[in-house]
């Protein structure tokens, strides 16, 4: 045992004191992709239970969705998991100004349920795992309800684009040469005009990325409509019975964020729930960079 303790120390000695540590770039997706999507609506009266699973260590992904109960329910419900993220594109309101986002996972469900004796149990949870490359970023949702009407989105993303696309840059002309050349030559000016893209690997991108530092327009060009690092939950409740949150972003030695809610009794709710990491791979230098172990 002893033996082992030495070799676990030496271990987080060598790792804290000669190396150089990168804070996380978005994941490189698999060129064998793979998907899975699940629609449904239901209604009725009757036992329930629903359960979804999806876990994939490749895009540092864990998620579940679980609910029972009997009584009363309308459900109409969708889950879309992509590792190729161009595949998967939809409209979150407090995403890219409400426009399409490419994602890993969507979730939506739209919800009716009511009992007068049964209550309605459900879980959900969704998880970007550091230890696969993820931000270390969790969301808990869960309830206990003899009603409830929900209108709700969870949405997750941690690959770069499949197909990375960057814009060509244009050789610097003066804005006189520019009003001559659309004067007399408008095909020229329109060719110039035009923006010409070419695709990259998602493994140039990182690269790319890594070169824009701080240039946040730079970023959001390489990336497009991608947000990755993120993950969060948008919804829209009301209620007869207990419903919380729970959100946490942990990382080891200097971060710790915690946030909890849990309310019990008839209420309404309306909450917007997400992490975000900028997709800039950052190298921090610390001690004994340069010495030789």
């Amino acid at each position: 045992m002893k033996g082992v303790v030495i070799a676990a120390a030496l271990i987080l000695a060598q790792l804290l004191c000669c190396s150089t540590v990168l804070a996380n770039p978005p994941l490189v997706p698999p060129v064998q992709y793979e998907q899975f999507c699940e629609a449904q609506k239901v209604s009725g009266t009757g036992l329930i239970d629903v359960s979804t699973s999806i876990v994939d260590k490749r895009l540092a992904l864990e998620y579940y969705n679980n609910m029972a109960g009997d009584g009363d329910l309308e459900l109409d419900q969708e889950h879309a998991y992509s590792q190729n993220s161009d595949k998967l594109q939809r409209n979150i309101s407090s995403v890219n100004g409400g426009d399409k986002s490419q994602l890993n996972l969507y979730e939506s469900t739209k919800m009716t349920y009511s009992s007068p004796d049964t209550t309605l149990e459900g879980v959900k949870f969704l998880q970007s795992k550091s230890f696969y490359g993820g931000i270390g970023a969790k969301l808990q949702e869960s309830f206990s309800v003899y009603e409830m009407e929900k209108d709700e989105k969870s949405f997750f993303v941690s690959t770069t684009p499949y197909n990375p696309k960057v814009t060509e840059k244009k050789p610097a002309v003066s804005t006189d040469y520019l009003q001559l050349l659309a004067m007399y030559y408008p095909q020229e000016y329109a060719a110039y005009m035009a923006e010409k893209t070419h695709t990259i690997t998602p493994e140039q991108l990182i690269l790319q990325l890594k070169d824009a530092g701080r240039d946040t327009d730079r970023v959001a060009e390489l990336m497009g409509s991608n947000p990755a690092h993120l993950i969060g939950i948008e919804t829209k409740n009301s209620f007869n019975g207990t419903w919380g949150t729970d959100a946490s972003w942990h990382k080891i030695f200097y971060k710790d964020i915690k946030s909890h809610e849990m309310f019990s009794g008839v209420f309404e709710a309306e909450k917007t729930l997400k992490f975000h990491e900028n997709p800039v791979p950052e190298v921090v230098t610390l001690p004994c960079d340069g010495i030789d172990c």
